[in-house]
């Protein structure tokens, strides 16, 4: 665990990555500094699929290193960056290369700390308050889709024998990331993870593990050891930052903490490529 202090705000985080029970190389990457936090699972298979996802993280990295906060542009242009690097990586591959991209950023909004939240494909953002867990992200896969279309139940979605073949990828030809803009809150707890996690652990017992653990870097562990004792078919990542301080404090008419936001559509204007 580490306290890290981004712009005004004061953050505790914590990261963990495994390999999983059944894959013999660890295709997950994770960016858990500066003020960007970004979880990238790559596809491409054993030759490019790590190379593929470090690809995204690094474009970040380079903009994000520092606790300066940054703006919407950096993220985009991050984001185009990481588009190219992944295509690279593909030029040298049989099978082609891709990756998902989810993360969170600290900026700021009319003089007020936020995160602006992205996603390409189905690696998850969710952001717990009190005893609440929120999904931020909605996945790119064939899963979701049917589920919007109303031809697959939700409760369906965890043994729907499709429901890893993503729709949007880093590197693919679609390449639209979803965001959205929201309040950074004090005692909020965000998590991001890669579809070994949340493919293996219900949102419910997500939701159970965030409340019911302490620091951060119990809770990651918590989460991990969770999806490997259901499996562990996949590679598992899992990013946590709690907002110590700095946030926002969000009261209802009674002075107990409120949970803000609620999420419509996501904006387009992080459009990888036209």
């Amino acid at each position: 665990m580490t306290v890290q202090r981004v712009g005004g705000l004061e953050l505790s985080v914590a990261a963990l990555s495994d390999p999983g029970l059944k894959r013999a190389a660890n295709e997950d990457s994770y960016l858990a500094e500066g003020s960007a936090f970004v979880v990238a699972d790559g596809m491409g298979g054993y030759e490019c699929g790590d190379l593929a996802s470090g690809a995204v993280v690094a474009a970040f990295r380079e903009r994000f290193a520092s606790p300066e906060v940054r703006d919407f542009a950096t993220v985009h242009a991050a984001l185009l960056d990481a588009d190219d690097r992944v295509a690279e990586v593909a030029q040298n591959t049989q099978r082609g290369a891709g990756s998902t991209a989810t993360g969170i950023v600290a900026v700021l909004h009319e003089g007020n700390p936020y995160w602006l939240v992205f996603n390409v494909g189905d690696s998850r953002v969710y952001r717990h308050s009190g005893s609440e867990l929120e999904q931020l992200t909605r996945d790119h896969s064939l899963g979701q889709e049917k589920v919007d279309a109303g031809e697959l139940r939700p409760e369906d979605l965890a043994t729907f024998k499709d429901r890893n073949v993503i729709t949007r990828a880093i590197g693919a030809a679609d390449g639209l990331a979803d965001s959205w803009l929201v309040p950074a809150i004090n005692g909020e707890r965000m998590l991001l993870c890669s579809d070994g996690l949340h493919g293996e652990v219900g949102d419910e017992a997500i939701r159970a593990i965030l409340t019911m653990n302490g620091r951060p870097e119990t809770v990651v562990r918590a989460l991990v050891d969770r999806a490997l004792a259901n499996g562990g078919r996949d590679n598992v990542t899992a990013v946590v930052v709690d907002v110590i301080a700095g946030g926002l404090q969000v009261t209802d008419a009674t002075g107990s903490s409120a949970f803000p936001v609620a999420f419509g559509e996501p904006d387009d204007t992080l459009r990888i490529r036209d």
